[in-house]
């Protein structure tokens, strides 16, 4: 079959810094990434060369203030820097967007001395992060979260277990979520960890069905202890804390989406346009130009829906119902490209010889994580109806 390269994605930017930034990226994620991605993720091998790379080229803090080392750039620039970054290796377009989300709580909350001792090591230092909000008992229900925060003098004493935390053993820092009060949102705070702090381990890390890469691993904390001055924000005021950066962070997983969703479609149109059946290429089949019209329609759609978003969050406006939407629409996207790239590829689509079986195994973990999609459902829904009522007795 002939090698038909993919092309481009036709981007609207603002600027030609962020032009600029696109070719970056892409030129990193064409040359350094892609091909070493199949047989890195095979051998399980999580690529920290590539994020110390991402650092040094000052990709790793795009929307964060240049005065701390970020780039400066509107989350609009920024998500589509990630969407190039996964289209490569979802493994990295996810790191990326968790350590983001890993600095939000210090960005936005954090005080200027604060902002001033730790950001610029996070942002363009070479760091790695890593956020824990989800424990064993609490995904969804974030708020039922168990880990202690007690307070010791000028110290915290941290004790407890978080799960399914990406970077997890790994990470410079964690971003965690406490309890430091009353059962509930209001009673939880937000610390800012080193990795090498005495007590905190990380388990071993799990076997998934994809992105075996990415260590994701439970985080132990035993008798953990940190000065005030790493509590991030105001004592109660985690939860509030963790919901904004969720808000964010699930911007990040719709592009990472997005990124992959555009893999698996070029792939599909490469083999299509190359595989001869009856003939002819079998692209020459209306029930197959019909699958990759569709693909790319809800690919540009849901790249439509995430910009909106970005939009207006750059614009400080409200946007946690169109965080939720893209979230929702841009995963499933993923999921349902990646499910039918395999089908045109057939039985080639079912073997590691092409990455879509690895896209398809990929894709289902951006359905769960940062919020399932039946809860971005349940948030969009509150933003229309309301509240659900709640009963008693």
């Amino acid at each position: 079959m002939p090698d038909r390269a993919p092309q481009p994605v036709d981007r609207q930017l603002p600027t030609d810094e962020a032009r600029d930034l696109i070719s970056l990226a892409r030129d990193i994620a064409q040359r350094e990434i892609a091909p070493r991605a199949a047989e890195e993720e095979d051998a399980g091998h999580f690529p920290r060369e590539i994020f110390t790379l991402l650092s040094r080229s000052g990709l790793l803090g795009l929307p964060y203030d240049s005065e701390y080392g970020g780039g400066d750039q509107p989350y609009e620039v920024y998500l589509q820097v990630l969407e190039e970054l996964a289209a490569a290796r979802l493994t990295v377009g996810l790191g990326v967007s968790v350590h983001s989300l890993s600095c939000h709580a210090l960005a936005n909350y954090g005080t200027k001395q604060q902002q001033v001792e730790h950001l610029p090591a996070m942002l363009g230092g070479g760091l790695l992060g890593a956020y824990c909000l989800s424990e064993p008992s609490s995904g969804s229900d974030a708020a039922s979260l168990r880990t202690k925060a007690v307070r010791d003098g000028e110290d915290w004493v941290i004790d407890g277990t978080k799960a399914w935390i990406t970077h997890g053993g790994i990470a410079d820092f964690y971003t965690v979520m406490a309890r430091t009060g009353e059962e509930g949102a209001r009673g939880i705070s937000a610390f800012l960890v080193p990795g090498d702090a005495a007590g905190l381990s990380g388990a071993v890390p799990e076997k998934k069905m994809g992105m075996k890469g990415s260590p994701t691993a439970q985080v132990h904390f035993d008798g953990v202890r940190v000065p005030d001055e790493r509590r991030l924000g105001e004592e109660g005021q985690g939860f509030a804390i963790a919901l904004s950066a969720l808000d964010s962070g699930r911007l990040g997983i719709a592009a990472c989406a997005i990124g992959l969703a555009q893999a698996a479609l070029d792939e599909a149109v490469a083999y299509a346009s190359g595989r001869q059946q009856f003939g002819r290429p079998i692209s020459d089949f209306q029930g197959l130009r019909f699958m990759l019209a569709d693909m790319a329609t809800q690919i540009e759609a849901g790249r439509a829906l995430y910009l909106a978003a970005a939009r207006l969050r750059d614009a400080g406006r409200p946007f946690a119902k169109q965080a939720a939407m893209a979230k929702l629409h841009c995963t499933d996207t993923a999921m349902k490209a990646t499910i039918d790239a395999v089908q045109i590829l057939g039985g080639y689509g079912y073997t590691a010889d092409f990455p879509v079986e690895r896209y398809m195994r990929e894709a289902k973990v951006l359905q769960i994580v940062e919020g399932t999609n039946q809860i971005q459902r349940m948030v969009i829904a509150r933003h229309l109806a309301g509240p659900e009522a709640h009963r008693t007795g």
